[in-house]
């Protein structure tokens, strides 16, 4: 067998450069480059040599086959301005030089992300591969549009069921979860140590917490007040309530349960929190708790980073504390969401290596780089790593740790038109913070508003699914 290979082999070079010798091309120089001109260009002297010339085109077409699918290949991945993909555009050439892959990179506003792929999808001119997408906020229109593509070939083991929650319609994942928040408390452990006051654990010591450290130059307390931006932090103290923003495809938030806690949260912030604070969303907050001017916060895990850091903070780190979010009548229930996910187009022409490539973006390695960046990573097992474990605030780690097994997966209304619901639940809180709570037309308003959501929810053909 081997010597038969051996000999058919010496044949095959014999007969190519028999038709070297034989055939006569058009110029002496005919380049690799111009392979496929000279496939037209070579010509045999005699009948005999027929045989050899077709052998040699073959060998031709087959290297110029070759030459094209040598070119290089190239994906498109759009990206949010978000630490983390920050942190993917500096390695991103660790992943082209590793495979010979070329990442065309464009990073926008969040909402300018969604703008632009909506555009692209819709109007089916789109040539993106992968793309980071926020679940709750647009999740369910790009699914019901078949904008995501089923992320069949992927390992989702390591990630919590709270936050797979939101990657799975039916029974198929469509997207990766890559950073996760849920709410804590912030609060001044220099404050609170003066004060003789312990960390707060539910809403009784929370509020008596805010009422004794609040003064003229600090706020005992603050979270967001601007209408539609307080939703997701409304949100823990409605479940930790009894109550629901939506419950079997229906909006709820008219409840007795939620308007306690609407009334609550509009007490502590009218008596205890900064002023303004209706027109305060935590891009306004966070100055004033790392300017010293406020002593307790509850909002997202993913801004303890960035009060810590001595460069943009007046509250030396150690004077800053990060606790569970403090349990209401009804147990605790914080959210833990995933605000960043990573897909693949579904009208990607590229599908194998955007699958590829999303493998890596999310892979555990880079979850550890992100994690070491205090960018709160989704998987698991990196929140068990001893580096992480040795580096990270060990607050972080434990209210991370309960909130994945205990957290609701949503922080706001989980349905297409959203951002229209928040807007409609953000004029009651805003009523409920100007009237510290008291407002006697709280509960029509709620049950108006409540009414216009299900309306929207009709309109999309979401009433009564879940």
């Amino acid at each position: 067998m081997k010597d038969n290979f051996h000999s058919n082999a010496k044949k095959k070079l014999s007969l190519i450069d028999g038709a070297a010798l034989n055939a006569r091309l058009c110029t002496e120089d005919c380049s690799m480059q111009t392979v496929l001109q000279g496939i037209r260009c070579v010509q045999f002297s005699t009948k005999e040599a027929e045989m050899k010339r077709r052998f040699v085109l073959v060998v031709l077409v087959l290297t110029a086959l070759f030459m094209a699918g040598a070119q290089q290949k190239e994906i498109r991945v759009l990206l949010a301005n978000h630490p983390y993909g920050d942190l993917l555009k500096t390695v991103i050439p660790e992943y082209e030089k590793a495979t010979g892959i070329k990442v065309n990179v464009e990073s926008l506003q969040e909402s300018q992300l969604t703008t632009k792929l909506t555009t692209e999808f819709a109007t089916r001119s789109s040539t993106v591969d992968v793309f980071m997408t926020r679940p709750l906020q647009e999740g369910k229109m790009f699914y019901k549009n078949g904008w995501y593509e089923p992320l069949a070939d992927y390992d989702f083991s390591d990630y919590p069921k709270n936050a797979m929650d939101v990657a799975i319609f039916g029974s198929k994942a469509y997207l990766v979860p890559l950073v996760t928040e849920w709410q804590v408390l912030y609060y001044r452990a220099d404050l609170l140590k003066k004060a003789g006051l312990a960390v707060p654990k539910n809403f009784e010591e929370l509020e008596a917490a805010a009422k004794k450290l609040n003064s003229a130059d600090i706020a005992g307390f603050a979270s967001r007040g601007k209408g539609a931006a307080a939703v997701t932090q409304l949100s823990s103290y409605v479940y930790n309530f009894g109550g629901r923003y939506l419950d079997k495809g229906k909006a709820v938030f008219d409840s007795r349960e939620a308007l306690d806690a609407i009334r609550f949260y509009g007490r502590m912030l009218a008596s205890y929190g900064p002023k303004g604070v209706t027109n305060m969303s935590w891009e306004n907050i966070m100055p004033l708790f790392q300017a010293g001017k406020v002593a307790m916060w509850t909002d997202a895990s993913v801004f303890y980073g960035q009060i810590v850091d001595p460069a943009k903070s007046q509250v030396p780190a150690e004077s800053v504390g990060i606790a569970n979010f403090p349990a209401g009548p009804k147990g605790n229930t914080p959210f833990i969401v995933v605000s960043w996910g990573m897909a693949v187009a579904k009208q990607s022409k590229n599908k194998a290596l955007a699958m590829d490539f999303i493998k890596w973006a999310t892979s555990k390695e880079l979850a550890k780089r992100g994690l070491l960046a205090n960018i709160t990573m989704a998987r698991n097992s990196v929140w068990q790593d001893s580096e992480v474990l040795s580096k990270v605030h060990p607050g972080l780690i434990s209210t991370r740790d309960y909130a994945s097994k205990n957290g609701f997966p949503y922080d706001r209304p989980y349905m297409s038109a959203v951002g229209e619901a928040r807007d409609l639940i953000g004029e009651v809180i805003i009523e409920s913070i100007n009237t510290a709570g008291a407002s006697p037309r709280l509960e029509a308003l709620a049950k108006e508003k409540a009414a216009a959501v299900n309306d929207l929810l009709m309109d999309t053909g979401e009433y009564g699914v879940y």
